[in-house]
Order: C-alpha cells, then structure tokens, then sequence
C-alpha cells in the first residue's frame, strides 16, 4: 500500500517516536535517526530538544492505540493545533517543490511536530484503520499498516512468528 508521501512518511515518523518514546533512555541520536529514517533532514538534536521530541512521541503513541476513529480524529486535531502548521510549498536539494508543514526557519523540534501531526491528519483522512500498535503482548511497537489488504496485528513477522508458535505449542499441550 503507497501512501501520500508526505503523509506516509510523516506517518512512519510518528510511528517511530510513538515506540522510542515508550523507552527509557533514548538518546538525541535515535531521535533524530527516527527521523531521518524518513526523509527527514535534520541537524544535530540536542538533550533538552529530544526530550520535548520524546514528550510529542507519547502524545503521538495515544493515536496509534484509540480504539475508533473519532477518538484519532480528536487526538490528531489536538495535535495539528499544538503543532500550529503552516503548509508551504518548498523546493530544497535538487528535489521537485513539494509540501512542508513548517516554516523554513522552524526549530527541529517544531519540525518533527508539524511533521509527524500532518502525515498522522493525512493518513486518519485516508485509511484511519491502518494505524495500529503490535499484538504481541510486550512489544508495544507503534506501525503504520501498509499491508495490502490492512488488517495487519504485529509490527513485524518476528513478532507475529512468535505468537502463533506459542498459539501452536498450547494447542499440542492442551491436547
């Protein structure tokens, strides 16, 4: 499934922040890998930034685990509105002009704010169900759901492999 690449993108952002932020002590570089494993280009983070970068990844987890899509459409305007975004065309990089929800002269973590709220407001319009957390009990992992026919429960097939072996192992126990 392709997405809208801003949105797609700006999705898998969030959903990145949404898992790193369920750890405890993530550093200003695995913050900003998060990002830049999407697209984004970023200078250098510091301690205090990743931190309210962090804080936006909890606010961010709440979407990936509401149960309908009123409750995301509610968290995810909440979340436009924090994050103030300012659409803008921008031509940068030898790319085609292309759609930024921040000012060119936005802090990096305003950027990841308007960023990740924008891909999350574009994905909830399209294909609010594709947005989900692991099934695997533990894990936690946030994903966007880009499976062909979007009924995907586990992050990975790591994670889904490992439930149905030990789904397999209590059915040959019980009998």
């Amino acid at each position: 499934m392709h997405f809208n690449p801003y949105g797609g993108a700006g999705a898998q952002v969030a959903a990145d922040l949404a898992t790193l932020a369920q750890r405890e002590g993530v550093t200003a570089a695995e913050v900003r890998a998060a990002g830049q494993a999407h697209e984004m280009v970023l200078p250098r983070i510091a301690a205090d930034d990743a931190e309210r970068i962090l804080a936006w990844g909890r606010r961010l987890h709440r979407v990936f685990v509401a149960e309908t899509t009123a409750e995301r459409v509610d968290l995810v305007n909440d979340l436009l509105a924090i994050a103030a975004c300012r659409p803008n065309i921008a031509s940068h990089d030898g790319k085609a002009p292309h759609l930024h929800y921040s000012s060119e002269g936005a802090g990096v973590v305003e950027r990841f704010y308007a960023y990740t709220a924008g891909g999350l407001a574009h994905l909830v319009c399209e294909e609010p169900h594709r947005l989900g957390v692991c099934a695997r009990e533990g894990c936690g992992v946030a994903f966007v759901d880009t499976s062909r026919n979007g009924r995907r429960r586990f992050c990975s097939t790591r994670c889904g492999t490992r439930v149905n072996v030990a789904d397999h192992r209590a059915r040959q126990l019980a009998g």
